[in-house]
């Protein structure tokens, strides 16, 4: 399996593996969110990797830059959106995207990670859940007892407040939320 960059000709390949592996109420927002943030321009820049195995795409994952919404300074990544087509599911494909993405993070401007997703899942790559009153993300969360976060600097969950925190344009989206 081949960890690599996404790039603007994969968009057909992202759109595929979110309609296997979300519902079918689901996948096309989220798919719109991954082509998306192929075309986000920030600095720094979105990390957008992509699992390649037999030269057919089966996984994505992107990790957007975030600031702190008072003063604009830097703050970190999130994480969104991650998936894997459902025959690779399982087998580590996600862990390894996952994993490279926070690497490229570590090896780079670190800062904060957050995702909102399972904490069981994302629990074991060190994230714990926060408190969205102590990182409030951009839109009120569905489900508050999924936003999750880890400092990347230290490896440990975030010990201060952030206060309110800024995505980019492709993730600011009250429905992503």
């Amino acid at each position: 399996m081949l960890i690599r960059t996404a790039a603007l000709e994969d968009e057909d390949s992202l759109r595929n593996v979110y309609r296997a592996a979300f519902a079918a109420d689901q996948w096309e927002p989220i798919a719109a969110l991954a082509v998306d943030l192929l075309r986000e321009t920030t600095v720094p820049e979105v990390i957008k990797l992509i699992a390649e195995q037999d030269g057919r795409i089966i996984g994505h994952v992107a990790f957007s830059p975030v600031s702190l919404a008072s003063t604009g300074n830097p703050l970190g990544y999130i994480l969104a959106p991650l998936a894997v087509e459902p025959a690779a599911q399982r087998s580590g494909v996600g862990s390894k995207l996952v994993h490279e993405g926070l690497q490229q993070i570590t090896d780079s401007a670190g800062g904060i990670v957050f995702v909102y997703g399972d904490p069981n899942y994302y629990g074991r790559f060190g994230f714990v859940p926060v408190s969205p009153e102590q990182h409030q993300p951009p839109f009120p969360l569905e489900f508050p007892d999924g936003w999750n976060a880890w400092d990347s600097q230290t490896g440990q969950p975030p010990t201060s407040d952030s206060g309110p925190i800024r995505c980019v344009g492709s993730l600011n989206k009250p429905e992503l939320w």
